[in-house]
This record gives C-alpha cells, sequence and structure tokens, in this order.
C-alpha cells in the first residue's frame, strides 16, 4: 500500500526536504505552498510521487479549494505541517502589531485549520492503514524566551500548544500528535525575518560550526512518522551541538577542554 502525506511550505527549504525524503521512501507526497513555480519544479524532479497543491494558508478559501483536491484523491495518511515563519527582531514595545499577526496567521491559525479540515482524510488513513499522524514544525523558540523572540516566540509557544491540547482531544484514536522543535537550521528562515538582508541573515550563521541542515530536520520528520504505529514522539527538540540555548551559540571549532 502506497501511504499519501501533505506537507505544507514545500517550496523550500525543510519542506522540500521533506518531500523528497518522503518520496525517496516510496510516499505519495502532496506539496503544499504559496509559490507555484518553486512546486512545479519539485515536481519535474519527483515525478508522479510528488502533486502540486499552490495555495496560501492564511486565505480560508484557499484552504478550502486546497483541502477539497487533496481529499478528493483519497484517504491521507500523514500531514506535516511546515509552512512557517519569523518577522522581524523587534522588542514587544517597538515591534509592529502587522508583523505579530502575520506570525499568528502562518504559524498557528493555517496550523489549526488544515488539521480541522484535513481530519476526516487523515481518519480515513487511520482504517486504512492503522494509524495515521499529524506533524508539526514549531521551533525551540515555543518554549524559550530570548530577546528578540518577541511575537515569534508567542506564535510558535500557541502552535506548541495547540498540539499539545489536540493530543488530549484525539486520545483514543490511532492518530499520533507529534512536534518537531528546531533550533538553528542554515535555510532562508533568516533571510525572511531579515526582509531580505542577506548580510543580516549569514551573520547569524557566522562562525557556527555545523548548523543544522534541511536535511537534518526531514530525516527526523520522515522517521517520527515511519516508526511503529504505537511509537508516539510527543515533542522533540533539535539544536545543532553549538547551539546550548537559543541565546548561546558558540562560534568557532568545538574542542575538548584539558
Amino acid at each position: 500500500m502506497t501511504k499519501r502525506v501533505v506537507v505544507t511550505g514545500a517550496s523550500s527549504g525543510i519542506g522540500e526536504a521533506t518531500a523528497r525524503l518522503f518520496a525517496a521512501h516510496g510516499w505519495e507526497v502532496v506539496g503544499v505552498a504559496r509559490r507555484a513555480e518553486r512546486l512545479e519544479a519539485l515536481a519535474a524532479d519527483l515525478g508522479a510521487s510528488f502533486r502540486a497543491v499552490t495555495a496560501d494558508l492564511t486565505d480560508d478559501a484557499e484552504v478550502a479549494r486546497a483541502v477539497a483536491e487533496i481529499t478528493a484523491a483519497g484517504p491521507l495518511h500523514a500531514l506535516v505541517n511546515n509552512a512557517g515563519g519569523a518577522f522581524g527582531l523587534a522588542t514587544v514595545e517597538e515591534s509592529d502589531p502587522a508583523d505579530w499577526r502575520a506570525m499568528f496567521e502562518i504559524n498557528v491559525l493555517a496550523v489549526k485549520n488544515v488539521i480541522a479540515a484535513l481530519l476526516p482524510a487523515l481518519r480515513d488513513g487511520a482504517r486504512d492503514a492503522g494509524h495515521a499522524d499529524i506533524l508539526t514544525v514549531t521551533s525551540i523558540a515555543a518554549t524559550v524566551a530570548y530577546e528578540g523572540g518577541s511575537g515569534y516566540n508567542a506564535a510558535k509557544a500557541g502552535a506548541h500548544m495547540l498540539m499539545a491540547v489536540l493530543r488530549l482531544e484525539l486520545a483514543g484514536e490511532p492518530i499520533r500528535v507529534i512536534e518537531i522543535a528546531p533550533g538553528m537550521v542554515k535555510t532562508d528562515f533568516s533571510l525572511v525575518r531579515f526582509d531580505g538582508d542577506r548580510e543580516k541573515a549569514d551573520a547569524v550563521y557566522a562562525g557556527v560550526a555545523d548548523p543544522l541542515s534541511a536535511d537534518d530536520i526531514a530525516a527526523s520528520i520522515v522517521h517520527a512518522v515511519e516508526l511503529p504505529g504505537h511509537v508516539n514522539l510527543d515533542v522533540v527538540t533539535i539544536k545543532p551541538v553549538a547551539q546550548a540555548a537559543p541565546y548561546k551559540v558558540v562560534r568557532g571549532d568545538l574542542t575538548p577542554k584539558g
């Protein structure tokens, strides 16, 4: 039986790496993102194992259209909520409420709306395969505050609690609720946060020995979903060794003391 997974934010970074790895493992992958051209390029690479669905998940009408397209193809065995992002590093006092609104829309409300809309198809998948999975990529920012975190801390904390509540609500059903909380991952995350300022984005990773890659997180996501159905990785925190906390990152070589 070929299983089917939806990956949001599949046009780049962790989402793209996750879509590629699921496809390599024999899954039928539905990639959802706003950038049609990036999805089409991914579809050209992955062939019949990948289906592109272009949608802005902060738009209710587009979510409804995407869900109708996805569910028309039959049961769904896994959902990976990867779409998200941070905007700015301003303080609570000085930050723009529009940035907060945008972060809550993509990191919390879109996740809630997609889960709610796809649960019937996931239940069908659980009947089909014995279990189904809902996995959301949050961040270490969901549970550890840091200066400049502001709205991102708040939004990811919301996503973290959303998953905790969902796990309680779905207790008794064979649907696993999994949260992957990465630390420093070298993708376009910082470029988006700094509104395209490449110099600022590159400075985040400057001198850090082996920050995580999108492939590292994708491997963790696929591993969690492919574990036996009775094994649930509730919350997995993943950081590079050079990062002890969001606010404590070692720059330079890592060497034993003494």
